[in-house]
């Protein structure tokens, strides 16, 4: 249901953030202390930081391409 609710937004999902979220789901459902939501704040805090961290690595490495070639 994930996947097909995101593709409609075009917004990209992977698979692992489907059966993360799916399991975060049915353990939430189950009973909220069963879930270790400190894990889910780190999966999370990768996913967001992820994108810009990548970014700022691209951009050094092209400024250091730039110096030698």
């Amino acid at each position: 249901m994930t996947i097909l609710l995101l593709s409609q937004f075009g917004i990209p999902v992977s698979t692992t953030h489907t059966i993360t979220g799916a399991i975060f789901g049915v353990g939430g459902v189950r009973r909220m202390s069963a879930v270790r939501w400190s894990v889910g704040t780190e999966i999370a805090t990768a996913w967001v930081l992820t994108l810009p961290a990548s970014g700022l690595v691209a951009a050094a490495l092209y400024r250091i391409m730039v110096i030698f070639l």
